[in-house]
């Protein structure tokens, strides 16, 4: 398959405000997304015409923002829309090997569906993690530094180096990762032995740190998981809003080239046009 064949379903509803940034995303490097509301997929309250299927496209990205205002948990009632109603097709479209990215909004989205972690199966009955409440209480927006711990599963991150530190910013009030208590420390292990922590927040010298380089208080530092299988990622920083370099906030060190997010949507490309 070639870049221009690649078809990404950019999903959003009421309250999604990343979508653009994510559609460009993709379509500067070739791809042919598509910005798709939840009721094309599902056939509410849409014409024949506008209605989608979820098995036409070969990827799923779903991006930032405050879907239904975020309002019993963050990403709660899309979550519970696109499960009730979803539920096969998200399957189906995950077995195939076919990926689905998450930021911030989308990560939390993904996390309320079960379609992450997702210790056992594609998609637990329940939510297995949740992202709660910073530390600090407030809407954290920064720019974080991330390190690559992912030994080689996730298909978003093959692209990075394990040695680069990448500046990705933050910008969300609930992206404290956290288990259940009784059991977070085995949890994080399995996560570990699976191959399933992605990326960590580090300080400028890539050790783990706390506030403010860890913005939100996560366990062990984690700011995005995978699957089993690599193919479903969330992350909390947003890879789309430094695509180019001049969108870095040092950037008039060195304003020319890539920005570090952009090898995320790369990795993706590169894995559809190969595998799919």
């Amino acid at each position: 398959m070639k870049a221009s064949q690649a078809r990404v379903c950019v999903l959003r509803i009421e309250g999604t405000n990343c979508e653009e940034e994510m559609f460009l995303s993709f379509k500067r490097l070739g791809a042919r997304p598509e910005k798709v509301h939840l009721k094309q997929l599902t056939g509410t309250d849409v014409s024949q015409e506008e209605k989608r299927s979820l098995s036409d496209y070969h990827i799923l990205a779903l991006p930032g923002g405050f879907s239904a205002g975020d309002y019993v948990r963050a990403g709660a009632i899309m979550a519970a829309r696109m499960k009730s109603r979803l539920s096969k097709d998200l399957v189906d479209f995950i077995k195939s090997g076919k990926p689905v990215l998450g930021v911030c909004n989308g990560f939390q989205i993904l996390v309320e569906t079960g379609l992450l972690p997702a210790m056992s199966g594609i998609m637990s009955e329940y939510p297995e993690a949740v992202l709660g409440t910073n530390d600090s209480a407030r809407f954290e927006c920064r720019p974080t530094l991330l390190k690559k711990v992912n030994r080689g599963s996730c298909v978003f991150t093959s692209r990075i180096s394990p040695e680069k530190t990448s500046l990705i910013p933050s910008a969300h009030a609930e992206g404290k990762l956290m288990f259940p208590l009784d059991r977070s420390k085995q949890i994080v292990r399995e996560l570990e032995d699976n191959d399933q922590i992605v990326l960590k927040y580090v300080d400028p010298e890539g050790n783990l740190a706390g506030y403010p380089w860890c913005p939100n208080g996560a366990t062990d530092n984690i700011a995005g998981i995978c699957n089993r299988e690599g193919n479903v990622f969330g992350l909390m920083p947003h890879p789309e809003r430094v695509f180019f370099r001049f969108t870095h906030p040092d950037w008039t060190r060195e304003p020319d080239g890539p920005g570090d997010g952009r090898a995320v949507f790369e990795s993706v490309i590169e894995y559809v046009t190969k595998k799919l």
